[in-house]
């Protein structure tokens, strides 16, 4: 069996639908499908999910919501006259939509969370009607009924390990098994949501439940690519990289995998093949385990992310002080924060953090503890911090490699606030301005893959920049 994962510029329209549909049916393996929102059909366009949360908020403000509900039901209605459903084989779409507002729920974050879900929860639903439509057998799953078992946040929810087990004795013969991605239901009976990734997070927790062969993420582009192209012009494509590459690459900045969704997949050991809905003939990349990888170059991917800020302390002789780091953390604990990195000297540290964890007032208050408790010497914010990763399995007893990822940058005058390397060693983590990370990108690209390495990397599949 295969799994395959479509995401929401796959499922924007009846046109990339007929695609979809192609795709599935072209491999009789490929029998469990996870669809996304219908995402956008043009730049300017609004994502289905996005119309979903203004639903929500309207109804929590105790606004109109009729002209909401009208424009997301015509997102789907003008699918399914794409392949010439009967009208009256939405009259349930309608309805449903309408009940959103209508129920009961333990708090606003469970209402949103079920507004948000319901954009992949129709999209299934619809795909599993006009697959039937045309003759293909098909099912719908829904996770309420399989046990697909989350934990109780209703916005950023985790699976609970008994998912795996109900998934297991799913029973299934030859029709196609249609999943909505994005949720899964709490112990409780009420629907909560992944975070960011969320329908890849589906695709990964089903591949492993069902024990699949291989986990195929189709999205819009023709592979994952060593950096950025909007950073660098015709950028080579990895054909081949291995889940902790693929980790660190989108903990920093790749947008194709959010860094959480594919844990489930390498818990379960799944292949995954990153491929294209538009171009489905091209290899993509495929993500495996290390012990199965054999890298060609030193570096595979650099990739940088914006969302930071740092927090610098400075205090003499801090490294003799017993009790400062968990000082410390007993801060961060009090006021719900956690940290990213915490690199330190001997008489300076500095804490990393993700924006979406702090506010103004969360600052203020970490900042008058700290005082207070630590009395450092120095204290300040660094608000535009950014991280640089750059990632490969070639870097393994590779000698100098760091050299010329420094050189690569200070020889373009961008000051370096932080370097880390961890003990896998196949990262190599640079904290800078941010106004400097995509012009750090850009040249480390540069020293290693146009300069270095090119006598190799030279019969290397570029990026495909047509279509």
């Amino acid at each position: 069996m295969k799994v395959v994962k479509f995401g929401g510029s796959s499922l924007a329209n009846g046109e990339q639908f007929k695609k979809v549909i192609a795709i599935v049916t072209a491999q009789p393996e490929r029998q469990a499908v996870i669809t996304s929102a219908p995402g956008k059909r043009f730049s300017d366009d609004i994502k289905v999910t996005d119309l979903l949360i203004t639903y929500a908020e309207r109804f929590l403000n105790y606004l109109d919501t009729t002209e909401v509900q009208a424009k997301i039901f015509d997102r789907y209605q003008e699918i399914a006259q794409t392949f010439e459903l009967p009208a009256e084989g939405l009259t349930w779409l309608k309805k449903e939509l309408q009940q959103l507002q209508e129920r009961t729920y333990p708090s606003a974050e469970y209402l949103l969370a079920a507004f948000k879900a319901h954009g992949e929860y129709f999209n299934a639903r619809l795909l599993t009607l006009i697959l039937n439509h045309l003759g293909i057998k098909a099912r719908f799953i829904d996770p309420r009924v399989v046990g697909l078992l989350v934990s109780s946040d209703p916005n950023d929810a985790t699976v609970l390990p008994v998912t795996y087990e109900n998934l297991a004795r799913l029973d299934y013969a030859d029709e196609k098994l249609i999943f909505p991605g994005f949720f899964g239901v709490t112990k409780e009976g009420e629907i909560a949501t992944f975070s960011r990734g969320g329908s890849d997070i589906t695709g990964a927790i089903v591949a492993r439940g069902l024990n699949a062969e291989l986990y195929e993420n189709f999205t819009d582009v023709d592979a994952i690519y060593a950096a950025n192209p909007k950073l660098v012009h015709d950028p080579y494509a990895v054909t081949k990289m291995t889940y902790r590459e693929m980790r660190e690459l989108s903990y920093a900045g790749f947008s194709v995998f959010h860094d959480e969704a594919i844990v489930p997949a390498i818990e379960g050991r799944v292949k995954i093949n990153v491929k294209n809905t538009n171009h489905p003939e091209r290899p993509g990349t495929m993500i495996i385990p290390y012990q199965e990888f054999t890298p060609i170059t030193p570096i595979t991917g650099i990739s940088s992310a914006k969302h930071f800020s740092a927090l610098y302390l400075h205090k003499f002789l801090l490294n003799k002080e017993v009790g400062f780091t968990l000082k410390i953390l007993n801060i961060l604990y009090k006021y719900g924060i956690s940290y990213e990195h915490m690199p330190s000297g001997i008489d300076d540290l500095t804490i990393i953090f993700d924006n979406s964890q702090l506010t103004e007032a969360k600052k203020e208050a970490v900042s008058r503890d700290i005082r207070a408790v630590i009395q450092p010497d120095e204290l300040r914010w660094i608000d535009d911090y950014a991280l640089i990763m750059v990632v490969g399995e070639g870097m393994i007893n590779r000698i100098g490699i760091m050299k010329d990822v420094i050189l690569a940058i200070s020889d373009h005058n961008i000051n370096i606030h932080m370097i880390n390397q961890g003990s896998s060693e196949v990262s190599i983590m640079l904290g800078t301005k941010s106004a400097d990370a995509d012009k750090a990108v850009k040249y480390i690209y540069e020293a290693f893959f146009e300069q270095k390495y090119r006598s190799i990397i030279r019969a290397l599949p570029r990026c495909h920049t047509s279509g």
